[in-house]
């Protein structure tokens, strides 16, 4: 990972080696933190873009609400901050995390009047797959770890204790020397990936797995619509893993995986073997958009200058 010279942490920037918190910080100990990963872009006109910027800050204030944590600053307040962080960098593209958590304070379950604090880094991040991945799909397997059951833990949340169960999928995959792991809902139901959505395509449909087991993602909604848009069929309906083996074509989205193609699952050859055409055009269309490319969508893009 390659740092950057600042961090915004509540309000003010700082360098990014006196961005501390102490070795008692709640959220360190329990989980209790809410987050979000965002992407910038350089545009094609040679200006920069955060791709769906409102949106994320919306939905970390959701999370909050779920934990029931009170994070001081409005979505406005936070894109703003996410914004100033990425000039503070002379970033012009890159990734985003802001971070909200409970601080230092109580010990115990319960965090009673700890602190909210909330960061804001940013650093350069390529493809999360690997740039090859994009073209020529990765190797994943399904995981021995299901999905945490909807009531267990809150998947609507992005919340950082619920990504123990992702961490244990994905060392399992890369320890058994895969790319990815695929893991199933409480009864045997495709859910989503370590930290991905994912979609097959069989017979020119488009299918994703429902809201009920998945964090809903951002980057999801936005090619459910542009294929939408592109004329295809895109249903939200629960699969198989069986389903998924017999799949003209299959990959993950994400904001770090952006559309990442799957060519194996479990020793099976998905489709073709490497990314198939509708995965092609999702992808060239997807990076026309955050690219500033396509006007129809420039109400996603949030432009930015250094």
């Amino acid at each position: 990972m390659q740092t950057t010279e600042y961090i915004w942490f509540d309000g003010k920037m700082l360098p990014s080696d006196q961005a501390r918190v102490h070795v008692l910080t709640h959220a360190l100990h329990y989980g209790s933190a809410i987050f979000e990963g965002i992407r910038a872009y350089a545009c094609a006109d040679g200006k920069s873009a955060v791709f769906r910027l409102e949106d994320h800050c919306k939905r970390l204030l959701n999370s909050a609400k779920i934990l029931r944590m009170e994070v001081p600053y409005s979505a406005e307040q936070l894109a703003q901050a996410c914004v100033e962080t990425l000039q503070a960098n002379k970033l012009k593209e890159g990734y985003i995390r802001p971070l909200s958590f409970v601080g230092y304070g109580e010990m115990g379950v319960y965090p009673g009047n700890n602190p909210v604090q909330t960061i804001v880094a940013v650093w350069p991040w390529g493809a999360y797959l690997g740039a090859e991945a994009l073209e020529k799909g990765i190797r994943i397997k399904t995981s021995s770890f299901a999905r945490s059951h909807v009531n267990t833990a809150m998947s609507k949340a992005k919340a950082s204790g619920n990504y123990i169960n992702s961490i244990l999928a994905k060392v399992e995959a890369k320890e058994d020397g895969y790319d990815e792991a695929i893991m199933l809902d409480t009864n045997g139901f495709v859910s989503e990936a370590t930290g991905e959505n994912v979609f097959i395509v069989r017979d020119g449909i488009i299918k994703t797995t429902p809201w009920t087991s998945i964090l809903g993602g951002i980057t999801r909604d936005s090619i459910m619509a542009l294929a939408r848009d592109l004329g295809y069929t895109v249903e939200e309906q629960q699969f198989t893993r069986d389903e998924f083996y017999i799949a003209d074509e299959a990959f993950f989205s994400g904001t770090a995986a952006e559309i990442t193609p799957i060519r194996e699952l479990d020793h099976r050859q998905i489709g073709v073997g490497h990314a198939g055409p509708v995965t092609k055009h999702l992808q060239q269309e997807f990076f026309k958009i955050v690219k500033g490319q396509n006007p129809k969508y420039a109400s996603w893009l949030h432009p930015f200058s250094i």
